[in-house]
């Protein structure tokens, strides 16, 4: 949970989900929509899915007992050398570097090493540091130690460099380098894309649709998808058979993911009863839906309607 969210908002999440999920056998014999509400919210729902596989795997291949070895920890699902070695290190104490993102910004500026971290050269020449840094003894504190640096002081803007137990050493800090280092990545002009959500409601209850495994909030339900200025009664009738008895464009609004911008024209539609619901889709109450696992700008617009 902690990869990629911030420490404030992970707490409730995490501590909801081991209240629920206490044990490896209890996440692994749990159904996939559960998991995935208990992490809505969050974002990066592969996270998920891969620690619901991970899960599975420990208990299907190694018993139900966490493996030790930093190689068979990298083998789960979601788990990279970073975190294979932070956790080999922190939990059963073997000598492993870690090279997080807080790490390669402490690293970058203490041995002046410019480039963007995420370039393949520079990552190995990160890692190359990391491990010559390495101390013989006392793996733990001192994995835990370089996370808590990078977090606390060595911050991505306004570091406590006068606070730093190693500011003397510092390349960035003895040469004035600390804004210009780490190297930020190379900006490009984030895409756009447009697209027209259906809000279909049928007696107060409202249709979700799951999604498919891969992609953007896969796995999740969501609701039905049209390409900007598409006809919402004909879709209604043509792929659901659905007559419809009103429609209401609501306000548009954005969401931002890493790697694009999404630009979203909600459509509220008012459906005629229903005769049938194909595999695949849902009928819930606005409150019912907000306990499902929605994508956030979805679980926004299920809460604007449960509250109206």
């Amino acid at each position: 949970m902690l990869q990629q969210t911030r420490v404030a908002t992970v707490i409730p999440y995490f501590e909801r989900f081991v209240e629920r999920f206490p044990d490896l056998p209890a996440l692994a014999a749990a159904h996939e929509d559960e998991v995935l509400a208990l992490w809505s919210g969050l974002g990066y729902y592969s996270r998920a899915r891969n620690l619901h596989a991970a899960a599975r795997a420990i208990v299907a291949d190694h018993g139900g007992k966490f493996p030790e070895g930093i190689d068979a920890i990298a083998q789960l699902p979601g788990v990279g050398r970073s975190t294979a070695a932070a956790i080999a290190a922190l939990a059963f104490g073997q000598h492993c570097a870690i090279l997080d993102g807080n790490v390669k910004r402490v690293l970058a500026r203490h041995d002046g090493i410019a480039g963007w971290p995420g370039d393949r050269n520079i990552e190995t020449a990160l890692w190359q540091l990391a491990e010559s840094y390495l101390p013989r003894d006392a793996i733990e504190a001192y994995t835990q130690g370089m996370m808590d640096l990078g977090a606390l002081v060595c911050t991505r803007s306004r570091p406590a460099c006068p606070a730093c137990p190693l500011n003397t050493e510092c390349v960035a800090f003895t040469q004035h380098r600390i804004a210009e280092l780490p190297t930020p990545r190379p900006r490009k002009k984030l895409p756009e894309k447009q697209v027209l959500m259906l809000l279909l409601l049928d007696r107060g209850e409202l249709m979700l649709e799951k999604r498919p495994a891969r992609g953007v909030w896969g796995g999740l339900w969501s609701l039905p998808e049209l390409v900007p200025g598409a006809d919402a009664v004909a879709h209604c009738h043509d792929h659901f058979g659905f007559t419809t008895l009103a429609q209401q464009a609501l306000p548009r609004f954005s969401h931002c993911f890493t790697h694009f911008k999404l630009h979203i024209q909600p459509v509220q539609v008012q459906l005629a009863p229903r005769q049938f619901t194909r595999p695949g889709q849902i009928w819930l109450s606005p409150a019912d839906a907000l306990g499902a696992a929605l994508p956030a700008p979805v679980r926004r617009l299920v809460a604007q309607l449960e509250r109206t």
